[in-house]
Parts: structure tokens; C-alpha cells; sequence
């Protein structure tokens, strides 16, 4: 069950990935990110702070997934707990933001992926 967990995290950091790649593609989503200070497509600081978002959110994944036991990975277990706060920051983030978009879409979604990590976290805690 934990690789499954894992892998539904890794997944919502995918699905993450891709929004901001779309997002710094110009793509007008600046409703759904950022606080929604700049609805349609960003401006270009917003764009580059999008694009810093991308090796984050692939470091979260790397992170989890290495904590849920994948080969190959083997990463310190601090990493995962990284993760975790900063998922749990997002999720924070999301939930007091000023636009209707985000808070309805990305906050449930970083609640959801708050739960996946600290399940993989605590479980593998207990287990280590």
C-alpha cells in the first residue's frame, strides 16, 4: 500500500509539473497560481518563479518515493520529511490564497498529497 500512496503522490507532483510548465509556457492560468494576482497568461518574474517551481516539485517526488523504499533512489531520510513541509506549506499557501481558483482546485489537491507523504513518512517511520 505505501508504493501505491507514493506513487499518488508522485503523481499530484507530476500533474504540478505540468501546470507550471504550461503556466511558463504562457499559457493564461495566472488566475490558478500565484495568488491570482495575474489573471491570464503571467508576466515574465511570475514565469521564472513558476519554472523554479518545476525541479521542486520533482525533488518532492524523488523524495517521497525514495522514502517508500524505490531502488535506485536511496535518498537521506530527511528528504522526505522536506517533502512533506513543503507540500504542507503549499497546501497552506492554497488554502488562504486570494483567488477562488486556487483555493477551490489546489487546495484540496495539496491536502490530498499532505496525507499521501505523511502516510509514507509514518508509515516507513514505524517500519524503520
Amino acid at each position: 500500500m505505501t508504493a501505491q500512496i507514493a506513487h499518488l503522490y508522485a503523481l499530484g507532483c507530476l500533474a504540478g509539473v505540468f501546470f507550471e510548465i504550461a503556466v511558463v509556457a504562457g499559457v493564461p492560468l495566472g488566475s490558478w497560481t500565484q495568488g491570482g494576482r495575474y489573471p491570464g497568461a503571467l508576466p515574465l518574474r511570475a514565469r521564472l518563479l513558476a519554472a523554479a517551481t518545476v525541479p521542486v516539485l520533482v525533488f518532492q517526488a524523488l523524495a517521497i518515493l525514495s522514502a517508500a523504499g524505490f531502488p535506485g533512489l536511496g535518498w537521506p531520510r530527511w528528504t522526505g520529511w522536506a517533502a512533506l513541509g513543503l507540500t504542507l506549506a503549499e497546501a497552506g499557501l492554497a488554502r488562504v490564497s486570494r483567488s477562488r481558483d486556487e483555493r477551490a482546485v489546489r487546495g484540496p489537491v495539496t491536502l490530498v498529497m499532505v496525507g499521501c507523504a505523511g502516510y509514507v513518512m509514518g508509515v516507513t517511520q514505524a517500519q524503520g
